[in-house]
């Protein structure tokens, strides 16, 4: 049984069908770079001085405010990371 709207005339194709592999792989990969574009980030805020805008103290660590951010965000986005070194050690059959 089917639901409303899954009906398609003979031949039709759904557009959300159209270039799925491509755009997977595309997306896989881009996945792959927010980790090291926010760890890029990071030491650039870091090395960079005091934030102004979003440090309230002058003397303030440079792990705080954006650079604390960065760091974070590298961190929470490392699965990809992390789900590509395990299948990479899979595929070479170490353990």
């Amino acid at each position: 049984m089917t639901g409303m709207g899954d009906e398609r005339p003979a031949g039709e194709v759904d557009p959300l069908e159209v270039g799925t592999a491509p755009t997977r792989r595309v997306a896989d990969w881009l996945c792959l770079a927010a980790t090291p574009t926010f760890a890029v980030m990071a030491v650039l805020t870091a090395a960079g001085g005091p934030d102004i805008i979003c440090s309230a103290m002058p003397d303030a660590s440079p792990l705080s405010g954006m650079g604390l951010m960065y760091v974070l965000m590298s961190i929470f986005h490392l699965a990809p990371w992390l789900k590509l070194a395990a299948s990479r050690r899979i595929a070479s059959g170490s353990s």
